[in-house]
């Protein structure tokens, strides 16, 4: 499994069930909305996933104005699979589409703010992140 077999692609084409085995093994609770995060996914501005042969082992999306913002929501790689540069890759592959736009976002979970520091980014001056979220594990 090194890193020079995994294959990226920018295909919508992926299973319904490769997502839901992505989703549910790094625990995110949109997996429970199965019709919903596949339609998010597949409508998102950008997609780009990783593959080891035919297991899909890493996604991540943008939403993006297509001229100023671009917003990076959801970035998974399979647990046995982190920590192989996959989840920096697809950073590299999506920030690459976006390269000389005004604000690049995500929201990062305490444990993941060191991964999205070294792909570049940083706190925004004194800013601090506020939903309306549906799920239950933050």
């Amino acid at each position: 499994m090194d890193q020079t077999k995994i294959t990226y692609q920018e295909s919508r084409d992926i299973d319904l069930h490769s997502i839901l085995t992505l989703y549910n093994a790094n625990h995110w609770s949109s997996a429970k909305r199965p019709e919903q995060l596949y339609n998010a996914l597949t409508n998102s501005h950008s997609l780009v996933s990783a593959w080891d042969k035919n297991k899909l082992v890493g996604l991540g999306n943008a939403i993006s104005d297509g001229f100023l913002v671009v917003y990076y929501p959801h970035l998974l790689v399979l647990p046995e699979y982190q920590k192989r540069g996959i989840g920096r890759q697809i950073m590299t592959i999506l920030m690459s589409r976006y390269q000389g736009f005004h604000q690049h976002i995500l929201v990062a979970d305490k444990q993941a703010i060191d991964f999205y520091q070294k792909c570049g980014f940083k706190r925004a001056g004194k800013t601090e992140a506020l939903w309306i979220y549906a799920g239950k594990e933050h």
